[in-house]
């Protein structure tokens, strides 16, 4: 399901009172296009909880550290393609730099990083997911996949 920070705010508040052993779990990224190491990925943090929430980058926070030319894929069609994989429960796009505002709203039990990350951005969301007592973990990077290097090829195969 995809929501806005306010709705997905009410409904983990919700799910919470209901349930105060709920494990929520957070990741975020840009998933730009998606391959195998993201589904791992994410099949991995939702082993960790019981509820997987995806922070996506918005295409504007991409363009910031990626360049001009990214995301290739539009954000809600990001949100779409991440919304429909069974690990994953909510999916809510930010448009800062950084997930911080979003995890503070949330305050998950665990926040999860995977694949490559920039060190001082994590440092932040690490600080933060430790401030409630919260988890702060990484995943090992699952090699040989990135969206640079799916991007790199299909130049290379169509380079006359």
């Amino acid at each position: 399901m995809i929501l806005n920070l306010e709705s997905l705010k009410a409904e983990i508040s919700k799910i919470r009172k209901e349930n105060s052993k709920i494990k929520v779990v957070t990741t975020n990224g840009a998933f730009d296009i998606i391959h195998a190491a993201h589904v791992k990925t994410l099949e991995e943090a939702k082993k960790l909880g019981d509820i997987l929430i995806v922070f996506l980058n918005s295409d504007s926070s991409i363009k910031k550290y990626k360049g001009e030319k990214r995301p290739i894929i539009h954000e809600r069609e990001r949100a779409e393609i991440i919304s429909s994989l069974k690990s994953v429960d909510y999916v809510c796009i930010f448009l800062e730099d950084t997930p911080l505002k979003a995890l503070s709203e949330i305050k998950p039990d665990i926040h999860v990083k995977g694949g490559t990350f920039i060190q001082e951005k994590i440092d932040e969301e690490k600080k933060l997911i430790e401030s409630w007592n919260g988890i702060f973990k990484t995943l090992p990077v699952v090699e040989g996949y990135s969206t640079t290097n799916i991007i790199d090829k299909i130049l290379e195969m169509y380079r006359e």
